[in-house]
Order: structure tokens, then C-alpha cells, then sequence
């Protein structure tokens, strides 16, 4: 059986392009599992899987317990906000803590970056980052990409435009590192105070102008304004930034060319899209939250083949 790179999932930078393709590969099977009219596969019957959210999120976290669930794995989840963090214990006693109740896996959502490699570093177990600050969030990425690959065929070669708060974004980082390991070209574009100095040097591009970037792309990703990350005003408004930075039917109507609408979710509708925009036929958002779960049964199906 084929077998990942790495013990670990941390980000998308610690990757072979082999490894995202064979969790593709895996992912398809997974998806035809999961449109079975029994969904269930006993592939984890023996494993134990933490989710430990140091940050809210309900999506990520419904997504991955859904694919534990399918893969019949045992799993605990934990939520920092309601636990002995706040009493001032350290995030590696409240692993360890966790670990002591012979854990085999633990998926982590932490606001600082680099916190998924750290406890790499110091516990015994497979660690699957679910987002560490707006550093990496790589299974959001893998989504990304097998729904494009889904929609049109393959990643490499496409032309894909990351919109809105780049600089926030953990989701913007892995996908750019992993559209590039497929071969695809990346852009990104939003108001000037939310694209990063130096984005250039990870091989991607600018482009301030909305409407050139999406007469210019094949897929645009619609990131969400990210209001809770940020101390500053970064732009006058949010009706300010709808005008110049959401898609709306008329805007998507007019380009020469149809393209692929995404989105992370969850979408401020009316802000990166109107709901028209969201619910055409144009957008596979829906499909990136099938698809979601489909690849995080991939993903820990084969860290869990490594766990010796």
C-alpha cells in the first residue's frame, strides 16, 4: 500500500506533490463511501482520535468529527474556551492529560502559529493541524484543491485568484502552497492593508483591480473578512469593501468567460459575495463542504496506517 511522507499533518510546505495525490486518490473512495446509503467504514476501529479547539469553529470541527465518526474511530472532543486551559495549565500538560487516556490521534485548532508542530515535537501521537493562527490550515487547502480538480479536471495549469484578507488568512497560505505543488498559477488581490509585504516572494502575483483578476482567473476563492483577527480598521467599511471587493451576479454575469466560485465559509453574504452569487451554478461551496469531509477521512485513514 502506498503511504504518505510524513507522520504528521501540519501544513501543506511539509508535502510531496505525491502525498497530495495520493490523499486525492484516497478522498475518491471516501466520497463514494459517504453516498452510500450506509456510510460507515470500520478502517479506525481501533483508533482513539482527541479534537482539541483552542479556538472556535464549528465548521472544521463538525467536518472532522463527521469523518471520525464515518471511519469508526473512537474520539473525545475538547473545548479549550470551557476547560483547565483558562485556569492556567500549558498546552502540552493538557495534551499530555489527554494522551495519558491512551490517545492515538489528536487534531489541534490553536491561535498561535506553529502550536501543531510543537506538540509534533514533545507528544506521542499523529497530529493533524486544524488552523494555527493565520499560519497554515492545510486539510481547508486539500478541500480546495480536490474541488477544483473535481469541478475542472485537474489543478495543474489552472488559474486560480485568492480574493479579500490575505493577510489574516492560515486558508490563503496553504492554498497557495498547494496550487503551486499542483502546477497551478496564483494570484491574489484585495486592499493593499490586507495583502502581506513580500507575498510576491512565494511566487504569486498582485493584482489590486477585482474585475481584471477575475477576467484573468479560472477559479476565485472568496476569503471571508476576518473582523475577529483584526485590532484596525484595515479598510473605511464593509459596504466599502462589498463595492470594491465582493462579486455580485451582475459583476459575474459579465466577464468574458465562466468561472469557479469558492469560498471557505462561513460567508458574510452581501460582503466577498451576494447570495445570488453563492447559491449559482457557478459556486461549488457546497461541494467544498462534502468534499471536506471526504478528504479528512482520507487524511487520517492514512496517518492512522502509520500509527504503529
Amino acid at each position: 500500500m502506498k503511504e504518505l511522507s510524513v507522520n504528521h499533518l501540519l501544513g501543506i510546505k511539509y508535502l510531496q506533490p505525491e502525498d497530495i495525490q495520493l490523499i486525492f486518490e484516497t478522498a475518491d473512495h471516501f466520497k463514494e463511501v459517504i453516498n452510500r446509503p450506509i456510510k460507515k467504514v470500520p478502517s479506525l476501529r481501533d483508533i482513539t482520535i482527541a479534537n482539541i479547539f483552542f479556538e472556535n469553529s464549528t465548521r472544521t470541527k463538525l467536518s472532522f468529527e463527521l469523518a471520525q465518526k464515518r471511519l469508526s474511530a473512537d474520539v473525545i472532543s475538547f473545548s479549550a474556551a470551557q476547560s483547565s486551559v483558562k485556569k492556567g495549565e500549558t498546552l502540552i500538560d493538557t495534551v499530555n492529560n489527554i494522551l495519558a487516556m491512551k490517545v492515538d490521534m489528536v487534531v489541534m485548532r490553536h491561535s498561535h502559529p506553529g502550536a501543531a508542530y510543537f506538540l509534533s515535537q514533545n507528544v506521542k501521537a499523529s497530529i493533524i493541524n486544524a488552523g494555527d493562527g493565520a499560519h497554515e490550515h492545510p486539510t481547508q487547502a486539500l478541500l480546495d484543491s480536490y474541488s477544483i480538480r473535481e469541478r475542472l479536471g485537474e489543478v495543474g495549469g489552472k488559474k486560480v485568484v485568492i480574493v479579500g484578507d490575505i493577510l489574516h488568512s492560515r486558508v490563503a497560505l496553504s492554498n497557495i502552497f498547494a496550487l503551486q505543488m499542483q502546477g497551478a498559477e496564483v494570484k491574489v488581490c484585495g486592499p493593499k492593508t490586507l495583502i502581506p509585504k513580500h507575498i510576491e516572494s512565494l511566487g504569486v502575483s498582485v493584482e489590486s483591480n477585482l474585475r481584471k483578476a477575475l477576467e484573468w482567473c479560472d477559479v476565485a476563492n472568496m476569503l471571508r473578512v476576518q473582523n475577529e483577527r483584526m485590532e484596525v480598521n484595515y479598510f473605511p467599511s464593509t459596504r466599502e469593501y462589498a463595492q470594491q471587493y465582493g462579486v455580485d451576479k451582475v459583476l459575474l454575469d459579465s466577464l468574458s468567460k465562466e468561472i469557479v466560485i469558492m469560498h471557505p465559509g462561513p460567508i458574510n453574504r452581501g460582503v466577498e459575495i451576494t447570495s445570488d452569487v453563492a447559491d449559482s451554478k457557478q459556486s461549488v461551496i457546497l461541494d467544498q463542504v462534502e468534499n471536506g469531509v471526504a478528504i479528512r477521512m482520507a487524511v487520517i485513514y492514512l496517518l492512522a496506517s502509520k500509527i504503529k
